[in-house]
């Protein structure tokens, strides 16, 4: 028989998220070394070292479960930003956040809304528990909140998912633009506000949406310390929302989804603020090495707010298999209906100019 007939339609309608290549399968692909990996958003930094030493005392007590609750870094995160243990959820990268909202808030006929180019996993998560996506087309690559709104009234949406800066495309939106939209929103239709990426955001462009939770109680923020703080391999995430809503999703959260050593380091990452900061400094200088470059190319490329930018090459999955045998790895995001982009993360100085000079030699063997 066939087995995957037993599983629901909706489940067997999914095409499973793509990471991106890690650099252990091009080395046993095609035998190279040396090879830069631009295409997950990764920190070049590494992670903190007090996140490090958080890590290795951790170890200690690996034979124990963590502590389910996690109320060290729900007490870090309450330091940081006052909100309340009862009001955050942790989960396994920001990716489970998204995926507790789906499956707190949504079932089989319910409807979610996204945008166009937005995130690949909020139609996953919303097509895992049978509800409907609502795809709304883009404005210049960003969301038209505009119509996501009418869309969302207008379907009977349960919730939004909105990513401020958006991956792949970069865009972001002002703290303006976000509060007409959440108060012209009705209370009873939810915003998933995703932030993975909010470290990055330039002083002048930063807003605190988590003031924002004492308006909005149907918002739900979600964040990661996958990015800027450098501890993607290790999958820790949180999220803010009124104490109902984290409820909701925390009983539907797995036992231990965190680790003890991905918790406390976490916590220790979060003392680090001078290494966010040198964090910052990197990618700021290393988007300005990547821009200049690509403009010097003569490409396109859409201005990212993010540790990444994309940018217009014509066939993207034929640039992209050129690249990896050159050695560079970028993520090729024709699945993001951007079949003539590729993504390329920020890297270290070195790490960039491989990635242009490459570029360049692959450009001119197709001139």
């Amino acid at each position: 028989m066939n087995y995957s007939d037993l599983a629901p339609p909706y489940i067997r309608a999914i095409a499973p998220y793509q990471p991106g290549k890690p650099i252990s399968e091009l080395e046993r692909e095609l035998g190279i070394t040396g090879i830069v990996k631009l295409a997950s958003n990764e920190n070049p930094l590494g992670c903190s070292l007090l996140a490090m030493a958080a890590m290795q005392e951790a170890l200690k007590t690996i034979a124990l479960y963590p502590d389910g609750n996690g109320f060290d870094l729900k007490d870090a995160l309450f330091k940081r930003y006052g909100v309340e243990h009862a009001r955050i959820v942790l989960g396994n990268g920001s990716n489970d956040m998204l995926e507790l909202a789906a499956r707190a808030f949504l079932t089989v006929g319910d409807k979610a809304v996204y945008s166009a180019h937005a995130f690949a996993v909020y139609p996953l998560a919303t097509q895992a528990v049978g509800a409907t996506g609502v795809s709304v087309p883009a404005i210049n690559f960003g969301h038209d909140l505009k119509a996501m709104l009418q869309a969302a009234v207008g379907q009977k949406a349960k919730l939004v998912f909105i990513a401020n800066p958006n991956n792949p495309t970069g865009t972001f939106l002002s703290a303006a633009a976000l509060l007409d939209f959440l108060r012209a929103l009705p209370p009873n239709i939810l915003v998933v506000l995703d932030e993975a990426y909010n470290e990055y955001l330039p002083e002048e462009c930063r807003y605190d949406s988590v003031a924002w939770l004492k308006e909005f109680p149907n918002l739900i923020i979600s964040r990661t310390f996958s990015k800027a703080y450098g501890l993607a391999g290790l999958r820790v995430g949180y999220a803010f929302a009124h104490a109902q809503v984290a409820d909701m999703m925390n009983r539907v959260r797995q036992p231990f989804n965190v680790n003890s050593v991905a918790q406390a380091a976490a916590v220790a990452a979060l003392q680090d603020e001078g290494f966010v900061r040198r964090t910052n400094e990197l990618n700021r200088r290393g988007m300005g090495q990547i821009t200049a470059g690509l403009r010097k190319l003569g490409l396109e490329f859409i201005p990212s707010y993010g540790n990444f930018i994309s940018f217009k090459i014509g066939d993207g999955m034929k640039m992209y298999r050129r690249l990896l045998e050159l050695g560079v790895i970028v993520r090729p995001i024709a699945s993001y209906d951007m079949p003539d982009y590729l993504r390329v993360s920020i890297g270290t100085e070195n790490e960039n100019g491989k990635f242009l000079f490459v570029l360049a030699q692959a450009l001119g063997e197709t001139a």
